[in-house]
């Protein structure tokens, strides 16, 4: 065998391998994204134990993604391992924001930096339908704290004043963020705005039947 046949021999098998990997991460990323997509949709249910369940399996595949690319950096920081992780981020977010939990940091969660500000981004919107549903059932309080936390993570957001090529497009992200809070909060005065004239209303009438 010539010295280049030996060289792309080994290339050969370096690629496969690389390949390979990519297959793997493909498939798993996928499933994280599936099951974040799951978890949100049972904290909406307030079906917590099945979100917390969910959660656990996407931190599983979130972290052996890691695990197995390790050797091959070139597939590790392709868009579809951002994505992947950013679900996992917003799904954890949310689980921690509606059980009125610390928000776990990125070391915890073992992500990278921009993943981890776009899926706090996502689960700031994301937490719009939760105050809504909580105005419809009369959990005004549950409903004004979600708000304050939304409020937090943005606040803290628009301070990272970066290119969108190292954040991952936050400031879009952020952007499309702002619109959601600003929508929330008019709703949730308006709504508290009704309680408190309801209230008055129906003190008035008592007064009047004394």
């Amino acid at each position: 065998m010539s010295s280049f046949e030996q060289i792309a021999a080994d290339l050969r098998l370096s690629i496969e391998a690389t390949n390979l990997a990519r297959e793997f991460a493909l498939r798993d990323c996928r499933e994280v994204i599936r099951l974040a997509s799951r978890t949100i949709r049972a904290v909406h249910r307030e079906e917590f134990a099945e979100a917390e369940h969910m959660l656990g399996e996407a931190r599983a595949k979130t972290h052996g993604v890691k695990a197995q690319l390790v050797t091959h950096p070139e597939v590790y920081h392709a868009g579809y391992i951002h994505d992947s992780q950013k679900e996992y981020v917003e799904a954890a977010a949310m689980v921690a924001i509606v059980r009125d939990r610390r928000i776990p940091d990125p070391s915890e969660l073992d992500v990278e930096p921009a993943a981890y500000l776009n899926g706090l981004a996502e689960a700031g919107s994301e937490c719009r339908r939760y105050v809504l549903d909580r105005l419809r059932a009369g959990e005004f309080e549950v409903a004004d704290r979600v708000l304050a936390v939304m409020d937090e993570i943005y606040y803290e957001l628009i301070t990272f004043d970066f290119p969108d090529a190292i954040t991952g497009g936050l400031r879009r992200t952020t952007d499309a963020f702002r619109a959601v809070l600003e929508r929330t909060r008019g709703d949730l005065t308006l709504t508290f705005q009704q309680q408190q004239l309801q209230k008055a209303l129906e003190a008035a009438q008592k007064s009047s039947e004394i």
